[in-house]
């Protein structure tokens, strides 16, 4: 068994879904799930709908939705041509569209909110399966993901409901070859509408193919593997062939947008290799992420954008046991994670990349001592096999990082990791001297 996940842009049009319907059929494939994220700029339209509802605008959200419900009518048309297999189609979409019309009368609630979010790979999943089976006339069974994808009561995928569920849903279908099921929606604990967050779909790839012990999780994107720097800002970038599961893990958290930062995880657990390819170049090789480990110092350089460093600074701390453990609590009870931390004699300075709740945070923290916030920061992290440096790359990294003022340094921590904070000001250049610094030759 395979999983194949189809990204937003590998679905956005009538022309790539029929792309995607000869992926996923080529001959050399055996049996397999599809995975498919909602069509392009389908999750952000209904974010605005939600949204519009929350402010109790009704009017314009249900303008918005009028707009969305009239380009998925265009694409059933262009997709699915004669036969009257447009109008049926249709006549299903609206079925979705009303249901999202229906919240509209009254004040939106959390679980609405997750309905209307929920749309996107449904309507997706459903013309695809509509093309395979009607218009190329090919079996292929459609998997409802809100049957055996579940959360626990940590709102945290819940791995064994998964695994005994999903195997139940396949049970009936032995013989057949091809499944196409959605990503990203899930249900709660409570058995409600839920969601696995932004860019959830490749978490659902990899935890469908942990489920079912798949031989191989695809990732299919509009980019030809994981490049080793952001190719949206640095001028000759290129794909890595192989990452292993810890570096993919480490870039995927720290910027690289290809990868959703959680989906690594479960294929690492089951020791699943990872492959990242690209729809509209489905020759090239991509990138392979598994257990193997190159020799590369540095592989490749990632951002993270949207950071807040806190410096505490108190004469309390000197040789105060438990001082870090008391800090470390006033993060827990605010559920806000901290990404980097250096420490010295009087001082912590750390990082957080959720600044919903800073201002109560920062209130208990200034029970210690003096407490200073830098707002706009970037998270600029170099991954690698970077165990006891044996290969001087820190140097590296710092010579071509001379001229750009560092806010923190990260380093030791793991062997896979050097992370250092610059002012968003500086993210740009510090991308680029680093290419310059480490990559060409």
């Amino acid at each position: 068994m395979k999983v194949l996940k189809f990204g937003g842009t590998s679905v956005g049009s009538a022309q790539r879904m029929r792309e995607v319907a000869e992926l996923i059929h080529a001959p050399h494939l055996q049996r397999r799930i599809v995975v498919l994220s909602a069509m392009s700029g389908t999750t952000n339209a209904l974010v605005e709908i939600a949204t519009l509802l929350y402010a109790a605008d009704a009017t314009a959200a249900t303008a918005r939705l009028e707009a969305l419900r009239q380009r998925y009518h265009e694409v059933a048309r262009e997709l699915l041509p004669g036969a009257g297999l447009a109008e049926s189609a249709i006549e299903t979409l609206n079925q979705h569209f009303d249901a999202v019309l229906a919240l509209t009368s009254a004040p939106l609630s959390a679980d609405g909110e997750r309905v209307i979010l929920a749309q996107g790979e449904l309507l997706s999943t459903l013309l695809v399966h509509r093309y395979v089976t009607q218009v190329l006339g090919r079996p292929a069974v459609l998997l409802p993901a809100l049957n055996f994808m579940r959360l626990d009561v940590d709102e945290e995928p819940d791995a064994a409901y998964i695994r005994e569920h999903l195997a139940a849903t396949l049970a009936p279908y032995a013989n057949q070859q091809l499944f196409i099921t959605q990503g990203y929606i899930c249900r709660s604990a409570q058995g409600h509408i839920d969601n696995l967050k932004r860019g959830g779909s490749d978490y659902s790839a990899s935890l469908i193919g942990a489920a079912v012990e798949a031989e191989e999780i695809q990732i299919w994107t509009d980019i030809d593997g994981l490049h080793n720097n952001d190719p949206r800002i640095v001028q000759g970038t290129y794909p890595i062939r192989e990452l292993s599961f810890d570096e993919a893990a480490e870039l995927a958290y720290f910027g690289a947008k290809i990868l959703h930062p959680s989906s690594v995880l479960p294929a690492r657990q089951h020791g699943i290799p990872v492959r990242l390819l690209n729809t509209m170049q489905p020759e090239a090789p991509g990138t392979l992420i598994s257990a193997k480990t190159g020799s590369e110092a540095i592989k490749a350089v990632a951002a993270k954008d949207g950071i807040t460093a806190i410096n505490v600074k108190s004469s309390r701390m000197l040789l105060a046991h438990g001082f870090l453990r008391s800090l470390f609590e006033i993060f827990e009870r605010y559920r806000t994670s901290i990404d980097m931390i250096t420490t010295s004699e009087v001082a912590v300075s750390l990082t957080i990349d959720d600044a919903t709740r800073l201002p109560q945070i920062l209130e208990e923290l200034r029970r210690f001592g003096t407490v200073e916030v830098d707002e706009n920061q970037t998270i600029i992290c170099l991954v690698g096999s970077l165990g006891q440096d044996a290969h001087g790359a820190a140097n590296q990294a710092f010579a071509a990082l001379r001229d750009i003022p560092m806010r923190m340094i990260s380093y030791g921590g793991s062997p896979n990791n050097i992370s250092i904070l610059v002012h968003n000001n500086h993210k740009v250049s510090a991308l680029q001297a680093l290419n310059a610094g480490l990559f060409q030759r």
